[in-house]
């Protein structure tokens, strides 16, 4: 089973994207929570957003809060994230992954989610 990270490009600094996760291996989607996560060249894993399996609960990374927008259609087995104001910084692999909860998105550990696709890479870049 993986997850299908999409949407990704080059994009100037101030501009937005908006990525998207998909699944088509048939299982229960709206059973989990999704996470997008972010890794630069050199720079270990980083957290991103998490939405619950209902889309009641968002949880967003100190380096997006306030600009980036989860959101989920269970209809569609599908996440879709934005992300405004672009930075430079922001240049990464985006991927988005699986678990039961945000629990351990929360704490900073990511322990337990599966499902990792191949990624989009974003580039901000002037």
């Amino acid at each position: 089973v993986q997850l299908q990270a999409s949407g990704g490009g080059l994009v100037q600094p101030g501009g937005s994207l908006r990525l998207s996760c998909t699944e088509a291996s048939g299982f229960s989607f709206a059973d989990f929570a999704i996470g997008w996560f972010r890794q630069a060249p050199g720079k270990e894993r980083e957290g991103v957003s998490c939405i619950s399996s209902s889309g009641g609960q968002t949880v967003y990374g100190d380096s997006v809060k306030g600009r980036s927008t989860i959101s989920r259609d269970n209809t569609k087995n599908s996440v879709s994230l934005q992300v405004n104001s672009l930075k430079p910084e922001d240049t990464a692999v985006y991927y988005c992954a699986r678990h039961f909860t945000c629990g351990t998105f929360v704490s900073g550990s990511y322990y337990g989610f599966d499902s990792w696709g191949q990624g989009t890479l974003v580039t901000v870049s002037s």
